[in-house]
């Protein structure tokens, strides 16, 4: 148990001390490190050839201590402030101020190139070596100084960029053989000892003034323009108000005088409607009058003379009828005695020998016959005449008014043919002034039967017969 005791903690220390031998002789670099090992059996070769190294980076190694030695490389950038004094190819001095950033090639050979000149250079704390900063100024001095001799003040001002990119391409292979690759060049000023770039930007500042005093110019003359316009407005917006204020004022008055107005306003409108409803009623009142004596005297007169005059004209149609059938009567008789003679003609022709003596007695009854017709004829035509003289001479006024009624239509219509032409006819006494007009129109009547009456009167048959004329009876007044 003992021995197994002190061989467990004999294994124990022994891993103990392979441990610590272990992690003491393992290097890994930092990953902003390379780690360079030189010495018998380093293993693989970064470049060949005697004196090359093994590079690690980001990969860790057993450095066996005595035979191999282990060397890290700062991998860091850096900066190098360039400060360069030339002149331009106008020879005008001018210097340039700038920066630049570098930093050790990740490539081996860029490595392998650092490490032979910076390795044993190098700041502890900032891993860049004086020598680095000395020699990364030198390169960027002397390539700037042929740059800017090849260029115009004019141009360096214009162009950094420019300036910058021929530097880093000038420098280029420079850098590379020292292991160096610049990150970033920055011209940041360009000097003017001479005052030749202050006097290139007066003009530009001059105009820069003159367009910053035109645009001051023309804003206080826009801005005074603005408080005119400002100023006018206010003044028209003060008139406005004015104006709707007067005009306030006079519509207030104006409704005042109305309202002072409206009584006497309405008492005229008032009276007006008075007028106006009376003019109405006066207006119906006539046309009522109108329509009464329309009704109850025109009309009632149209219809009497309409009857009269019916009754006229079937008088007179009735005695045409009574002519008329008295001739055709005796045409009816003229024509029926000659359809005899010509028939007894005709049977006289074919019987002159049978009927020789008939002829003859028919001939002598014939005379007779005819001869007692004539005297019948006669007696009665003397009859009709003496009736109707006695007729004339007794019923003389019955005769004559009838006569007169057959005619009294066109009497009338004759009479009345005066007013025929007359426009407007003004009648100042209403209905009896219409109905005084009426009855002078039908008494024109009266002088025709007066004539009739001294014509046919019975002066004229007392006359014929001898007998003593007698006095006609008195006519009747005109208006009747």
């Amino acid at each position: 148990m003992t021995v197994a005791i002190i061989a467990v903690a004999v294994v124990l220390v022994l891993l103990l001390f392979v441990a610590i031998a272990f992690k003491v002789l393992y290097e890994v670099p930092a990953a902003d490190q390379a780690l360079i090992i030189t010495g018998a059996g380093r293993g693989g070769s970064a470049s060949g050839g005697p004196g090359s190294y093994k590079i690690l980076t980001g990969d860790g190694t057993l450095v066996i201590p005595v035979v191999q030695r282990a060397q890290y490389l700062s991998l860091k950038a850096d900066k190098a402030i360039l400060d360069v004094e030339g002149v331009d190819n106008q020879k005008i001095p001018v210097g340039v101020r700038g920066v630049a950033i570098f930093k050790v090639g990740d490539s081996d050979e860029l490595i392998t190139n650092a490490a032979k000149r910076f390795l044993n250079d190098q700041d502890a704390e900032h891993g860049a070596s004086s020598q680095m900063h000395d020699l990364v100024r030198e390169v960027f001095h002397g390539h700037l100084r042929s740059i800017i001799g090849g260029l115009s003040v004019e141009d360096l001002i214009a162009n950094r960029n420019e300036l910058a990119q021929q530097t880093r391409e000038a420098s280029l292979d420079e850098m590379l053989k020292l292991g160096l690759v610049v990150d970033s060049l920055q011209i940041q000023e360009i000097i003017d000892p001479t005052g030749y770039i202050r006097a290139l930007g007066e003009p530009r500042a001059a105009a820069v003034k003159m367009t910053a005093r035109i645009a001051q110019a023309d804003a206080d003359r826009e801005a005074t323009e603005r408080e005119q316009e400002a100023a006018r407005l206010r003044a028209a917006a003060e008139r406005d108000t004015a104006v709707a204020m007067a005009a306030i004022e006079a519509e207030k008055d104006r409704a005042l005088a109305q309202a002072a107005q409206a009584g006497p306003l309405a008492d005229a409108e008032a009276r007006r409607q008075v007028v106006v409803t009376e003019t109405d009623v006066a207006t119906l009142e006539a046309e009522r009058e109108e329509k009464r004596l329309d009704t109850q005297v025109r009309k009632p007169a149209d219809a009497e003379a309409y009857r009269q005059r019916v009754q006229a004209e079937g008088q007179r149609a009735a005695r045409v009828q009574l002519a008329e059938a008295a001739k055709t009567e005796v045409q009816l008789e003229a024509e029926a005695d000659a359809r005899r003679v010509e028939l007894a003609a005709l049977a006289g022709a074919r019987q002159i020998e049978q009927i020789g003596i008939a002829e003859a007695k028919s001939t002598e009854a014939k005379g007779v016959a005819e001869g007692k017709a004539i005297e019948a004829k006669g007696v009665a035509e003397a009859t009709a005449i003496a009736s109707r003289a006695d007729a004339l001479a007794n019923e003389s006024e019955a005769v004559i008014g009838q006569l007169l009624a057959e005619k009294l239509p066109e009497i009338v219509a004759a009479a009345a043919s005066a007013y025929s032409k007359v426009d407007n006819l003004t009648v100042l006494n209403g209905a009896q002034g219409i109905s005084e007009i009426m009855n002078q129109v039908i008494g024109q009547a009266g002088p025709a039967l007066e004539i009739a009456r001294q014509t046919f009167g019975p002066t004229t048959s007392a006359k014929a017969n001898g007998a003593k004329p007698t006095a006609p009876p008195a006519r009747p007044p005109t208006g009747d």
